[in-house]
């Protein structure tokens, strides 16, 4: 194992909490490491216009909901995060209102040929979220040029290791076959495709809560927010 492996397998092991002056730059990440992904592929906008789409949408989820909600980690280089949003925080504004104000952006990701799926597509994510509270990972990324160093492992394990003091259950969607094997290492069982049989599947997986509740952790660089 060379030594910037080591470096980068480190910090994606002990992962910090990102701040909002880092949304710039996991937005850059989310967007290179979701760009061909299946499910991404089918619901993103074609053509060059694609990559601001998908930029200016993980930079608003990314400032407006998840950091804020202070689960979103990252490997202080920036090679990896993994944005979860705690118990009791939705994903997407429930207010009509608030919805009716990302239409730009939807339009911007989607195009308006395919606006109709983004539309579609989070009613069915809301639907297959376990009715019980849960950390919910919403997004996990590693920068193309570092995937196959275990880079997701070590930032996976870490964070599900907050969630199990927690005592806590943790769901998620696959959206790509080839991460299975990770998240089933992890704990994740696989339960239904939340999308219908002619689209790339999105899988929805769930693990049980483990751990013997909440233990207050005491390092300063690695606490909780609950």
């Amino acid at each position: 194992m060379s030594n910037e492996h080591s470096r980068r397998l480190r910090a994606a092991s002990t992962p910090r909490r990102a701040r909002l002056d880092d949304t710039n730059r996991l937005a850059r990440l989310l967007t290179k490491s979701f760009l061909n992904d299946p499910v991404m592929d089918w619901l993103a906008r074609s053509g060059p216009e694609r990559l601001s789409g998908l930029e200016a949408f993980f930079f608003w989820f990314l400032y407006e909901r998840a950091i804020p909600a202070r689960e979103a980690w990252m490997s202080d280089d920036g090679s990896a995060c993994a944005i979860w949003l705690p118990p009791g925080i939705a994903a997407w504004p429930s207010g009509i209102f608030e919805q009716l104000k990302l239409l730009p952006l939807i339009l911007q990701m989607c195009g308006f040929w395919r606006i109709v799926r983004g539309a579609g597509i989070s009613g069915e994510l809301e639907r297959a979220h376990p009715r019980e509270m849960h950390f919910y990972l919403s997004f996990m990324a590693v920068d193309p040029a570092f995937q196959g160093m275990g880079l997701g492992s070590a930032i996976l394990g870490a964070t599900l290791r907050r969630i199990d003091q927690a005592g806590m259950p943790a769901y998620l969607e696959n959206s790509n076959p080839r991460n299975a094997p990770l998240y089933e290492r992890g704990g994740f069982v696989a339960q239904k495709n939340i999308l219908p049989d002619d689209v790339p599947p999105l899988i929805s997986m769930l693990r049980k809560a483990r751990g013997n509740g909440w233990e207050r952790e005491v390092s300063s660089g690695y606490q909780s927010c609950l």
